[in-house]
């Protein structure tokens, strides 16, 4: 879907911004562009859509040289996607998700139905169609902004971090909408982030990016957490990779026991024959009331009579992965990790070493057939002047613009300028973009105030 093929971009300050960097992204996945400060993801993605053009080299999407598409139209075809949704402020939320629908010619009543049923889509109520941007919290803000870069259902998506401006909890529902969204829709998207976790948990595929605008490593993220390239790659990803490789282990393969597991009326003395110190009291249904001291039960009587301890949290067989089945042992005053079915009822324990040992070895986590590792180079960040930043907004989301150096333009102008200058194109945007406004870029370009007009 997406080809760099031998590109660069050089800046004539001396600027190595992108070195050779050779890359095929597919279609309908999610590939993560991650690396620290300045190496280049950022411009990797911009010139994509051309708000950034490469010195040497070609982009091509679905085979066709980007160059060779007007870059408004180009722009109208891909969702584009900043850390903060740069609303309109002076436009509702139904009026800023159909923004891209009216530029492409649709009537308003066809436009704002397809806003309504975005709005939807991405978790909101109906009830805050009429608010305005200032009347919605950071997350909520973030969600429109994805709802309207939606608007015209484009094939590919750029995302530059998105959800790094909200909380850890919003970030995580911001998270988990998108993958639920992805789930359904099927995008190629090209997503940047610095967090790692946030690259392991979203991508289908992840380019490490070093510092000098080079490719380290474009892997999988299991093979990137088993095998890292280097030193460098292997320093990034974390000491603790052998942890976040637990999360491609299904909870549903791990061995559980039951022998501990034992219901509210249970003889006490049958708790004592188990040998254990520890047994983990159900009701009758087999939800967990809480673990049961085996040395401080009662003399006699059944487990109903005796004092349980708080069992910390179980995990499910259903969804949840070998990394939160560990964290449930670890955090278990037993030790041992409750894992339940979808229903809430036990399926069995298991300790951290039992869960440890089901870990070596898994072809899940070592073996799985991964694409081959590109050495190729990467991109480094620039600075971006105020103005290009927010004309990148109110374009990226479908709005024409050219790029522009100098005067300073707020993104909602910005993008209403572009928006009255435009000739509509009916070219498909981008979904589950956010048009982004104010969007500094962490590799190294300046913030701007973003337009909304995609």
């Amino acid at each position: 879907m997406i080809r760099f093929d031998a590109v660069s971009k050089n800046y004539p300050n001396g600027t190595t911004a992108v070195d050779e960097l050779s890359l095929e992204l597919a279609e309908g996945g999610i590939t993560v562009l991650v690396g620290p400060s300045g190496c280049g993801k950022t411009t990797t993605l911009r010139m994509v859509n051309r708000m950034v053009e490469p010195t040497a080299g070609t982009v091509s999407l679905r085979g066709q040289d980007i160059r060779e598409i007007a870059a408004p139209e180009l722009r109208r075809g891909i969702g584009y996607v900043i850390q903060h949704a740069g609303l309109f402020p002076h436009r509702t939320v139904l009026d800023n998700i159909a923004t891209v629908p009216l530029l492409l010619g649709w009537g308003k009543k066809k436009a704002r139905s397809r806003a309504a049923e975005l709005l939807e889509l991405v978790g909101l109520p109906a009830s805050m169609a009429k608010r305005y941007p200032y009347q919605l919290s950071g997350g909520q803000q973030q969600r429109v902004g994805v709802a309207r870069a939606l608007g015209a259902d484009p094939p590919v998506l750029l995302m530059d971090e998105p959800f790094s401006a909200v909380d850890p909890i919003v970030r995580g529902e911001l998270q988990a909408e998108f993958i639920r969204l992805q789930k359904e829709l099927h995008k190629t998207i090209v997503f940047v982030t610095h967090d790692i976790d946030e690259a392991i948990k979203l991508g289908d595929n992840i380019a490490v990016f070093r510092t000098g605008g080079k490719l380290a490593q474009f892997d999988t993220p299991e093979r990137l957490l088993a095998h890292p390239a280097d030193d460098f790659v292997a320093d990034f990803v974390g000491q603790d990779r052998g942890i976040r490789r637990l999360s491609f282990v299904k909870a549903a393969d791990l061995p559980l026991r039951e022998g501990l597991v034992l219901p509210a009326d249970s003889p006490v003395a049958r708790a004592r024959a188990a040998g254990e110190p520890w047994v983990l009291v159900v009701d009758g249904d087999r939800r967990p009331l809480g673990w049961a001291a085996v040395a401080d039960l009662p003399a006699g009587g059944t487990l109903a009579d005796a004092a349980l301890t708080p069992l910390g949290h179980t995990f499910s067989l259903a969804g949840d992965s070998a990394r939160a089945a560990l964290d449930a042992a670890l955090l278990s005053p037993s030790r041992l990790a409750v894992g339940v079915d979808p229903q809430g009822a036990v399926v069995g324990v298991a300790d951290a070493y039992e869960l440890s040992a089901a870990m070596t070895g898994d072809g899940a986590v070592g073996d799985a057939a991964a694409e081959e590792a590109t050495a190729a180079p990467g991109t480094a960040q620039v600075e971006t002047t105020e103005a290009e930043t927010a004309e990148a907004a109110a374009t990226g989301a479908g709005t024409v613009g050219t790029e522009t150096a100098g005067a300073e333009t707020s993104g909602a102008e910005s993008a209403d300028a572009a928006t009255a200058e435009d000739s509509v194109s009916k070219v498909p945007v981008a979904k589950d973009e956010t048009v982004g406004g104010s969007g500094g870029d962490a590799d190294g370009a300046g913030s701007g105030s973003g337009g909304d007009g995609r």
